[in-house]
């Protein structure tokens, strides 16, 4: 048993208060990492929330970076003192993985989300003796160490710092692999992003390193939309602030929209970035409403070719876009530090009230 300290959440609605928990013995396929540094995502909100079914208490946490301090017996790719950051797992043998989207995993739900253990029903956290739920994204980062699998771990080389590597792991991949992997923008295409926290910015960046000529970003905050603009959006609008949203974006696109990132997970903006469309164009819906949600789409609309694509962190495959996104943020192509804000762990119920205000676009907690 390894004692550290973690950020636990009681039961749904609590909040996060750190506490001393163990972690178990490393099983052969199995990392320990010391925790550098831990994005705060608003996936980690919505299960604090109650809202989706993992077990708690548990420890939560899957935007993690850090240093490699003891490896299981079976692990070839990392060893100790290398710097990993940590991001999804998934299982390698099903159809999704062999065809190289892992994002697509048969077990991804259970395996990272929602199952708070490991596939052989055990946990790598426990508390006074007792099993809590852990494994969350095979990490549960939200902690001065963690169990991740080789399988969710990406060995890195960068002097970047600590807190420029963890956003990675999610919520920068989500919103670079929705332009690049999915609405691949063309020669003088239009694209939206629909809410410009970390997935929407992060889209906005990626496609102003595509041949899109019109990126328009649409939130309801101005300084966002401000520092969208500073990062590669050529339009902005604030859907407060005009009697016509999906008017004013089709205007600004000449006719409607190439390519969408549906980032905000309200099921009314989405019917919008639908509307907003033109033939063959298509929205990547990356924003997650809680389950059983739906949305109403006119058939007949659809049929000129346009296309709803779901994605899971941005249909990545780990191992080679988080190294691209890296390599493009050492260059100074892809400004990550412009979206963090750091704070202690101590202070994690501070950075869940300053992301949920508006104050912090990307959280990440130093152990």
């Amino acid at each position: 048993m390894t004692t550290i300290t973690a950020a636990v959440t009681e039961a749904g609605g609590a909040p996060f208060t750190l506490q001393d928990v163990e972690l178990g013995a490393l099983q052969d396929h199995e990392i320990l990492v010391d925790i550098k540094a831990a994005g705060l995502c608003h996936t980690d909100l919505t299960v604090a929330s109650g809202a989706l079914p993992f077990p708690l208490p548990g420890v939560l946490g899957h935007e993690g970076s850090g240093v490699v301090r003891q490896i299981g017996a079976a692990v070839t790719s990392v060893t100790p003192g290398d710097r990993v950051v940590l991001s999804f797992t998934s299982c390698g043998h099903c159809e999704g993985c062999r065809g190289g989207h892992p994002a697509y995993c048969v077990r991804w739900l259970p395996d990272n989300l929602l199952g708070g253990q490991r596939v052989d029903g055990s946990s790598p956290l426990t508390r006074a003796g007792k099993a809590i739920g852990g494994h969350f994204f095979a990490q549960s980062s939200f902690a001065t160490a963690a169990i991740a699998e080789e399988r969710n771990v990406v060995k890195v080389s960068t002097d970047l710092p600590w807190e420029q590597l963890a956003p990675l792991a999610c919520g920068v991949q989500t919103g670079a692999g929705a332009v690049w992997n999915a609405l691949q923008p063309g020669p003088g295409h239009s694209l939206v992003v629909f809410g410009v926290g970390t997935v929407g910015l992060a889209s906005v960046i990626a496609a102003a390193l595509s041949p899109a000529t019109r990126i328009v970003a649409v939130d309801l905050v101005d300084e966002r939309l401000e520092l969208a603009r500073e990062l590669g959006a050529t339009h902005t609008i604030n859907p407060s602030r005009v009697d016509d949203v999906v008017a004013s974006i089709q205007e600004v696109t000449g006719g409607g929209a190439h390519g969408v990132v549906e980032a905000t997970g309200n099921t009314k903006v989405l019917e919008q970035a639908v509307q907003c469309t033109r033939g063959q164009g298509e929205v990547a819906i990356v924003g997650a409403p809680p389950f059983g949600q739906s949305v109403q789409v006119d058939v007949n609309f659809m049929l000129p070719g346009r296309k709803i694509h779901g994605l899971t962190i941005g249909d990545a495959e780990i191992q080679s876009l988080v190294p691209a996104i890296l390599a493009l943020a050492e260059q100074g192509r892809f400004p990550v530090e412009r979206l963090v804000r750091t704070y202690p762990l101590a202070d994690i119920n501070t950075a869940v009230e300053d992301m949920s205000a508006g104050r912090t676009i990307k959280p990440v907690l130093l152990p």
